[in-house]
């Protein structure tokens, strides 16, 4: 291959000269980026890992400040490889005669290497094949696995797809301690494609049958996972709305390959999509990227003095049972706070439906400021399960309150404005998805706290 077919899309390439250039190219990025970023302040080493967590570079040492001052060294580096990366997948899919569009996942983080290993195996096709019926071609081991009816591979692809959740999940969570990319953006893709796959062994379906059955795939191993207590309902019903899309769009590109439209390649289109999984999981568990630390503050105003309403901040009597219907379904609500000792060194106690924060206060800076740490944060959450007792690893440490702070600053009107803010950090990723569940999780504690004091420090004074 010439070096001017790097920057040429309308040629056809073959898998060999792909996979070389491929990693030529990362080979070539990857020492680019250790010199460009050795020189950002606070920088450190690249490892090839990093490239395998979701929106490299991955590191506590990128900040949102780092990449508003340096973006440029991040950004114009990183087109020419961008561009030629797209430019040779288009090439491999013209020469495999695959969807062009599907070189849109070189650019979506962890879909991209299944993209890259698939279209790495799949053969040249010079020529479009006679239709299934022409010649006579002994079946290959997929299609003597398959059912030929069109309800036996339609269950036959769920119960492969469930197959591959349940033991990946396993997998990524219990092994790997993990809930990444690799679990709920690569995974469901990668089960869609599966399903609508082997779906098609026999017979060419329609683009929504293979879609209802990448669907199925999804409902039956949710209902698997809450079967074999391996998660709630809870997690599964937050998760659903970021596996079911990528799901279907997994079961698109599967449609598209179906092996009763393909003479060759399927096998090795079917195998790449179950090496991907622990390649997934596996690249994602070594780079390993610390998760940034996130911040939640919500405010009311409050018709009393701080003065008073300080000592309705520091300690609470139990609070009334809740009403908002997010903590009926079992999330964890503040109950009371207790305080132990006065001033910095003092230890508060927020007493939750799961169990206690323990909170060694920081600054007390009454009645304006109080600060304090977390050295113990209880479960997040009670799961809905028909089971006694189901505690997945995301309930321990994966969403973990770091410190807070209540501040009250007076108002002209002889009011307070009363603030409370929870930093914290939670291990699942993409952090954007689930940062919106955890946020208006925390906003909805924050206001049942705030409103309680607010409630309590404007309650009449009874004087006997």
């Amino acid at each position: 291959m010439k070096l001017h077919q790097l920057w040429n899309l309308h040629g056809v390439i073959g898998r060999e000269t792909y996979f070389l250039w491929g990693m030529l190219l990362f080979a070539i990025k990857w020492n680019f980026d250790r010199f460009v970023f050795g020189w950002m302040p606070d920088g450190r080493l690249v490892s090839f890992t990093d490239y395998f967590h979701a929106g490299f570079p991955a590191g506590d040492w990128l900040t949102v400040e780092a990449v508003r001052e340096h973006g440029w060294r991040m950004l114009l580096p990183s087109l020419p490889f961008l561009y030629a990366g797209v430019v040779l997948t288009v090439q491999r899919l013209r020469s495999a005669r695959l969807p062009l569009w599907l070189a849109v996942f070189f650019v979506v983080p962890v879909l991209k290497w299944f993209l890259f290993l698939a279209t790495a195996v799949a053969p040249r096709r010079e020529a479009l094949e006679p239709p299934p019926h022409e010649g006579i071609r002994p079946p290959n081991w997929l299609e003597r696995a398959y059912p030929k009816s069109r309800l036996g591979s339609a269950m036959a692809g769920v119960a492969m797809s469930c197959a591959l959740l349940w033991a990946a999940t396993l997998l990524g969570t219990q092994g790997f301690m993990q809930y990444g990319w690799g679990l709920f953006l690569g995974l469901p893709f990668v089960a869609g494609f599966l399903a609508a796959m082997s779906y098609g062994v026999h017979e060419v379906r329609t683009l929504r049958e293979s879609l209802l059955v990448a669907l199925l795939a999804v409902l039956v191993a949710s209902v698997g996972f809450v079967a074999l207590a391996i998660e709630g309902v809870i997690c599964i019903s937050m998760a659903a709305p970021l596996a079911v899309p990528l799901a279907l769009v997994g079961a698109m590109l599967g449609h598209t390959v179906q092996p009763s439209r393909r003479r060759q390649s399927s096998a090795q289109l079917f195998c790449s999509g179950i090496l991907a999984v622990p390649l997934m999981l596996g690249g994602e568990r070594l780079a390993d990227a610390p998760s940034p630390l996130l911040e939640v503050r919500s405010s009311l105003d409050v018709a009393a003095p701080p003065e008073r309403v300080w000592g309705h901040v520091v300690a609470f009597t139990e609070l009334p049972p809740p009403t908002d219907w997010l903590f009926r379904l079992g999330i964890a609500y503040p109950q009371r706070a207790e305080m132990f000792g006065e001033g910095p060194g003092a230890v508060r106690h927020c007493v939750f439906s799961t169990g206690p924060f323990v909170e060694p206060i920081e600054v007390w800076d009454e009645p304006r400021l109080l600060c304090f740490g977390v050295t113990k944060s209880p479960p997040p959450m009670e799961e809905w399960t028909p089971y006694q007792d189901v505690h997945p690893p995301h309930l321990d440490g994966f969403l973990a309150s770091e410190r807070g702070q209540f501040q009250l600053t007076a108002l002209p009107n002889g009011g307070t404005r009363l603030e409370g803010t929870t930093w914290y950090r939670h291990n699942m990723w993409p952090v954007s998805y689930w940062q919106i569940w955890s946020d208006y999780i925390i906003h909805r504690i924050h206001l049942r706290v705030l409103e309680n004091i607010k409630a309590r420090a404007e309650a009449p004074v009874y004087t006997p």
